[in-house]
């Protein structure tokens, strides 16, 4: 299945069906991981039951610290 994801396309198996299977997928451990799915923000509890579709966009944002 083809994604926008970020800006890129980019091809994940048909397996991946949620949000949150893309989330392990892409092996996103972080506990903080901002959704947009086709520009609407998500809350964490949906991830699990928000469906992904060929051609979706979906933009993935993790806050890390540094100094």
């Amino acid at each position: 299945m083809q994604l926008h994801i970020n800006g890129d396309v980019v091809n994940v198996p048909s397996t991946v069906e949620s949000i949150r299977d893309l989330i392990q997928y892409f092996e996103i451990d972080h506990p903080v991981v901002i959704v947009e799915h086709n520009h609407k923000i998500l809350e964490k509890e949906d991830h699990a039951n928000t469906t992904i579709s060929e051609g979706d966009t979906i933009e993935l944002v993790q806050f890390v610290g540094g100094g």
